[in-house]
């Protein structure tokens, strides 16, 4: 689940960039033509995924469009005068070329160019292309890094154009450096198509013509992109890590707030959030931006654990490394902001003036688990080399018919293969069984099974529960497993770790009819793109298709749930998830009380969700998003006494999930009847307003 108060803020507003027609889902082409888009299978707008806007034009809306938006850099050259001359190509996704000033094709082009140098020793830009900000808050003046302006376009040809900067280079400056033209633009085509295209691209040389040796290639835009969706910034035309850094770079301040923009510190603050010391201790983290808007990062929650550095610094990145074979103050110091080099105060090595003598206590990588190096000391606990391993396997179900109780045997290993003995579990091992598979009617069974008989390899376990009288279908257990650790070495935050095993899922037939499965509607790998680790309760539930058997239709908070607080809140799977990752888009409270003495208060109202909501495949397996017309039998209706109506059938209760307002659910209401829903004549796969095409980017 996402952290509480928030997962990772994506930098400035989320963009609605269009997919590549090369994206992988697969598109709805029906029959010979589209059902809706009348597209034949071979044409151009076919090619796109049916998440993309460009899907769903008619043959005469994508001739006219012509989607798409590139920039190619054909050369750049800084000549006597010192103000670089670039010559650029533009064309959209068929490589025929735009009108830059959106005459002859549909959307004007706004290209907005940066010139920096790039210091290898120093492993940073300076930005030659500037502007003078003061703050009307603290009247200082900062020089801030930003795009040129004012220069000379001159059109050659229909998408192919030269560009002379404004801004000349100083005089002497070193022509032998790695110089970057970075560019990011924005072809206006909101009017017509409902969205914006953006370009960036980045083109490195060196004034003196001499090859190009050394380059910036700290952080590849697909580490940033498995949570955001994408990676955007300032009004979404900024996407490209290496164009950011052309400008957010040591030279630039925030002259309202006094904090660097640097990204090494910024990234890193904006990640750590409500976790920066500075926070807890009561400053929040804020930068002032343009028009004043004030962002405030202090509620940023990371889905995962902050020590998952690797998250970012990642393959295909040549210099993903780089993070801990270059340890300096600057990056260090963003997360952990209550230490201060220059007096030595909470850092054991003393007073440190610069960064020559980092390397010699926090070498890369060190022998032990959170010792100084710097692999060590971001060690993440449930990655730590010294746990041995908690696996659990469901190896039979026997005695499962109606009135039965059923019989599991079960295995309990650590890494290296050897058995675990039940009996040391105590209270932290648990077999449920629920069903029907079809949809999960009532709370598990969940019974403590320390006592199950073990022969030294293999257990076995007995419920004292039976299968109630009249059950049918199929019927799911699980597992339950974890123990407490003690770490030595340990990380700051104590020794004591709880290590769980992932929660294996076996099915039973208890009528005789055919095993059936649950439906599975998510992909765990999904989840864990943004999570790492999906980790609930005390870090014991580990895996989706356990959770929905407790987080059924019928299921609440109730037990939790303070009597002043009533009506209860549902937590059916299908609602809670779409209530929390759409967070503080909600316009109603959603909080659930949960484990605890007294009950823990959960607000989920706060979550900012870095990627883009409509992209339902960022959850769900391709096609699971759509609306059923006819419900397999035994489906359940949801009961949400805290919302606009209860009980909701399925349909509605997913999608009212993320549409929370009065007018949403006055919609689902008064397409629902006793018997069923009418949702899918209009937004089914093939209808006019389908899921698809409603949350088309």
């Amino acid at each position: 689940m996402l952290a509480k108060r928030g997962a990772l803020l994506a930098v400035g507003l989320m963009a609605l960039v269009p997919l590549s027609p090369a994206d992988s889902r697969t598109t709805r082409v029906v029959g010979t033509r589209d059902a809706v888009t009348g597209a034949q299978p071979d044409s151009p707008q076919s090619k796109y995924p049916s998440s993309s806007k460009e899907f769903w034009l008619t043959e005469d809306q994508f001739d006219f469009i012509r989607p798409g938006f590139h920039i190619t850099v054909n050369s750049v050259t800084i000549p006597a005068d010192g103000r670089a001359i670039a010559d650029l190509s533009f064309t959209d996704d068929g490589n025929q070329p735009l009108d830059r000033l959106g005459q002859i094709t549909p959307g004007a082009l706004s290209v907005s160019p940066i010139l920096a140098w790039w210091d290898a020793g120093a492993r940073q830009y300076t930005a030659y292309t500037t502007r003078s900000q003061k703050s009307p808050i603290t009247g200082v003046t900062a020089i801030q890094a930003g795009a040129d302006s004012g220069g000379t376009w001159t059109d050659l040809a229909v998408g192919h154009s030269t560009y002379r900067f404004k801004t000349a280079v100083p005089a002497g400056y070193d022509m032998t450096k790695t110089h970057t033209l970075a560019i990011y633009a924005t072809r206006a085509t909101a009017a017509i198509l409902g969205k914006d295209y953006y370009a960036n691209v980045e083109q490195d040389f060196r004034p003196d013509a001499a090859p190009v040796t050394e380059t910036w290639d700290m952080i590849a835009n697909t580490a940033c992109n498995t949570c955001h969706n994408p990676l955007s910034a300032h009004g979404g035309s900024r996407q490209d890590v290496k164009l950011c850094v052309t400008c957010h770079n040591p030279q630039t301040v925030d002259p309202d707030t006094g904090n660097t923009v640097d990204f090494k510190v910024l990234v890193h603050k904006i990640h750590m959030g409500e976790n920066l010391p500075s926070v807890q201790a009561g400053t929040p983290y804020q930068i002032i931006g343009f028009n004043q808007s004030v962002n405030d990062f202090s509620t940023v929650a990371f889905p995962k654990d902050i020590r998952n550095c690797t998250t970012c610094h990642a393959a295909p990145a040549t210099q993903a490394s780089n993070w801990f074979t270059y340890p300096n103050r600057a990056a260090c110091q963003s997360c952990h902001d209550d230490v201060n080099f220059a007096t030595g105060e909470n850092h054991p090595g003393g007073v440190q003036a610069d960064d020559s003598q980092c390397a010699t206590c926090h070498r890369p990588q060190g022998d032990r688990d959170f010792d100084a190096s710097v692999m060590g000391a971001h060690t993440v606990p449930y990655k730590a080399a010294q746990l041995k391993g908690l696996n659990a396997q469901i190896l039979s179900i026997t005695n499962a018919k109606p009135g039965q109780k059923p019989t599991v045997t079960f295995q309990l290993t650590q890494n290296d293969g050897s058995a675990v003995d039940p009996s040391t579990f105590g209270s932290n091992l648990n077999l449920l069984m629920g069903g029907p598979t079809v949809d999960y009617a009532v709370d598990p069974f969940r019974e403590r099974a320390d006592g199950a008989s073990f022969n030294g390899t293999i257990a076995t376990y007995t419920f004292t529960n039976a299968i109630p009288a009249g059950a049918t279908g199929t019927w799911a257990f699980s597992i339950e497993a974890r123990r407490t650790v003690t770490l030595d070495p340990a990380p700051p935050e104590g020794p004591s770790f709880t290590e769980a095993a992932f929660n294996p899922v076996a099915y039973a037939s208890v009528d005789g009819s055919a095993i059936a499965s649950r439906r599975k509607v998510v992909d765990l790998a999904n989840c864990n793109r943004c999570h790492d680790r999906l980790a609930l309760h005390g870090g014991q539930r580990l895996n989706t298709e356990e959770c929905v058997m407790c987080h059924n239709p019928n299921a609440s908070d109730v037990s939790r749930r303070p009597a002043d607080q009533l009506p209860v809140e549902s937590i059916d799977f299908k609602r809670m998830i779409h209530r929390i990752h759409t967070g503080e888009n909600l316009t109603h409270d959603f909080t659930i009380y949960g484990f605890g003495t007294p009950p823990s208060v959960n607000n989920f109202n706060e979550i900012r969700f870095p990627g883009d909501r409509r992209d339902c495949e960022t959850c769900h397996i391709a096609g699971t998003e759509e609306v059923i017309g006819t419900p397999p039998a035994g489906w359940l209706a949801t009961n949400t006494p805290r919302d606009w109506y209860t009980p909701m059938l399925h349909n509605a209760t997913a999608c009212l999930g993320c549409h929370d307002t009065q007018a949403a659910a006055a919609h689902a209401f008064l397409n629902t009847a006793p018997f069923g829903e009418a949702c899918a004549v209009c937004h089914g796969a093939d209808g006019e307003v389908a899921v698809d095409k409603v949350h088309a980017r």
